[in-house]
């Protein structure tokens, strides 16, 4: 049996490329006003509650300010985002990726076994525990998969213009658009500090193994 379901793999390379592209267009978007608000409205620095540093060229698309093509690049893109979401939620309850891999079960959650788990992923031990993931691994896919992805979805839909008459609930829910927009600010860089993490650990338990394993598939059986 494969490690990696062929579901899992098309969603993985094509929501990596639709991130990077929507993290890199909306930092264009983010350098057209540097403000953060809480609420349902804002403008003047003295009611903002952060303000976001200016982002370089190199680090957004396109690679010079031009906000009009930044947001042609951002609503394209959140398309083929939100549908994959969609998509890779429902293979994941067909195929019960999610409640054999991904959800934690009770005693997982006991503070000897988190303690131990931590200590394992201090010595670069990343293949332990019973199943594919360990509790950590599954911590974190689950908060991305159920929290930061869908967060990202929701309070896009909640800031884009003329969403008011249809959806307005979820923008009252969400505390307000300026608040929707400080949320869909916070939980990008979520994702940013996510895609480090994981970078990182790929790099450190052998990242042709789980590269190739993302590619073709793997056995059920690898590490």
């Amino acid at each position: 049996m494969k490690r990696h379901a062929l579901s899992t793999r098309m969603w993985h390379w094509v929501n990596l490329v639709c991130v990077v592209v929507l993290f890199m267009s909306g930092l264009t978007i983010s350098n057209a006003h540097r403000l953060l608000y809480w609420g349902d409205w804002g403008f003047s620095r003295s009611q903002a509650w952060l303000e976001v540093p200016r982002f370089p060229d190199w680090m957004t698309i396109p690679g010079y300010y031009d906000l009009a093509l930044a947001r042609d690049w951002h609503i394209l893109t959140a398309w083929p985002f939100a549908l994959g979401l969609l998509f890779m939620w429902a293979a994941m309850l067909l195929n019960r990726h999610f409640r054999r891999d991904i959800a934690t079960a009770r005693s997982e959650w006991r503070w000897p076994a988190i303690r131990e788990d931590i200590l394992r992923h201090l010595k670069l031990d990343f293949d332990h525990g019973g199943g594919k993931y360990n509790f950590l691994q599954k911590l974190a896919y689950g908060l991305v998969l159920g929290v930061f992805l869908p967060m990202m979805v929701f309070t896009g839909l909640a800031i884009s213009p003329g969403i008011e008459p249809v959806l307005g609930w979820m923008v009252d829910l969400l505390g307000g658009r300026q608040s929707a927009r400080s949320l869909h600010f916070i939980f990008a860089f979520a994702l940013f500090g996510f895609f480090l993490v994981h970078l990182a650990l790929v790099l450190l338990s052998g990242p042709v193994k789980q590269v190739g394993a993302m590619i073709t598939g793997g056995r059920s059986d690898e590490a």
